[in-house]
């Protein structure tokens, strides 16, 4: 199957590792990817290295640049040229089909009209994060972009979410059942797996604890920050901070060594990553929003103890035991209950990781879900071929 992936390749944020797992997941399974992203041509030697590593990689699948004035971690602005490269490109490449990862673009609304013009049938995922709740100024502006977003996506062939919570709230905004599809993000368990790990003779820890991924305000971390420098924990128990971000600096001069507050900034080498949540003895995620944590599922397929705050599908992937859910509002109050515990209480780690590992196994094994994309395609393409021969 030839498949037109319009995603994103920078920068870094979720969507950009979604993009990578399932475009080579799918390449690895025969199928040919002409991915389309919003870049310059500086940026697209040093990407196209993203697919080539995949041993099933397609001589005849291109790299296709689109035009932009502006890209963020949470928003793109096309240039008013972007719209033509994208139809031109679609006419030259005659993919099977579209598969958008949504970039928040205003080219995400054009998209379906795009598409049914030139007969070809459109998927996306739709993966901003939320709080169902609405808890907080972030997670009712994230509510917006869903009601912002849910007559367009009702023009999709078919919508791809990450949880059963994301599939009834776009359905109350008016998107049909039929056109929304849960498909959970997943990880290898076979490369993300308990295993043998140095960090902590690294980082002279008995005891280690982890964040990994964006410093941003809508993730939090400044709470689990505060609550580690009240607790006062002891030296043998050490606090990693894995990643980068817009508020990293700030938090940085902060909380320091210290504190027993490590920063390890951000981590490109995913053998690295690996190492150091094979080490973790538990992985705290405080995020005010989210869509589904990908960190979280990768330190729980390592088989680490896991707390995560009650928003996206993140209590969702704990629930019934898999791990602890926080509640947004009192993260610095539960942190500062529980991270004492996993000092005291070592057996609590070893449960809760075998827990953790085993629900990744049951439900979030990523050749499970590609799986299930690959028979989303087939349906589509078929539904297709029935409304062309009418």
């Amino acid at each position: 199957m030839r498949i037109a992936w319009l995603g994103k390749k920078s920068p870094f944020c979720g969507n950009v590792t979604y993009c990578r797992e399932i475009t080579n997941a799918l390449l690895d399974r025969g199928h040919s990817i002409d991915f389309l992203h919003f870049t310059d041509e500086s940026e697209v030697s040093g990407y196209s290295q993203d697919l080539h590593h995949s041993n099933s990689y397609h001589n005849n699948s291109q790299d296709v640049s689109l035009p932009f004035l502006y890209k963020s971690t949470i928003y793109t602005l096309p240039s008013p040229r972007s719209s033509k490269v994208l139809i031109e490109s679609l006419r030259d490449l005659k993919p099977d089909l579209v598969h958008a990862s949504l970039a928040l673009s205003p080219l995400d609304f054009l998209l379906p009209e795009i598409c049914a013009d030139l007969n070809l049938p459109l998927v996306a995922t739709f993966h901003p994060p939320f709080d169902i709740k609405k808890r907080n100024i972030t997670s009712s502006t994230q509510q917006l972009t869903y009601q912002i977003y849910a007559p367009s996506l009702a023009e999709y062939n078919q919508v791809i979410v990450f949880s059963q919570i994301q599939r009834s709230l776009l359905h109350k905004l008016g998107v049909p059942e039929r056109r929304i599809v849960v498909i959970p993000n997943g990880v290898d368990p076979n490369k993300f797996s308990p295993g043998y790990s140095t960090i902590k003779q690294e980082l002279k820890a008995e005891r280690l604890y982890v964040y990994q991924g964006r410093l941003a305000a809508e993730k939090n971390v400044e709470s689990l920050l505060s609550a580690w420098r009240k607790l006062k924990m002891p030296s043998n128990c050490k606090l990693a901070i894995v990643g980068d971000g817009p508020v990293g600096a700030t938090l940085r001069s902060s909380y320091g060594s210290e504190d027993g507050i490590i920063w390890m900034g951000y981590i490109a080498d995913e053998q690295r990553r690996i190492e150091i949540l094979r080490g973790a003895d538990v992985f705290i995620l405080p995020s005010l929003v989210e869509g589904l944590s990908l960190s979280l599922l990768e330190a729980m397929s390592c088989g680490v103890a896991c707390l995560a705050t009650d928003v996206g599908a993140d209590g969702e992937v704990l629930a019934n035991g898999a791990g602890i859910v926080l509640d947004p509002r009192k993260v610095i109050s539960q942190l500062c209950t529980l991270l004492p515990l996993f000092a005291l209480h070592p057996e609590m780690i070893h449960i809760l990781g075998r827990k953790a590992r085993q629900r990744v196994l049951d439900q979030y094994n990523l050749n499970a879900n590609i799986t299930h994309l690959e028979k989303m395609y087939s349906q589509v393409l078929h539904q297709q071929k029935v409304r062309l021969r009418f």
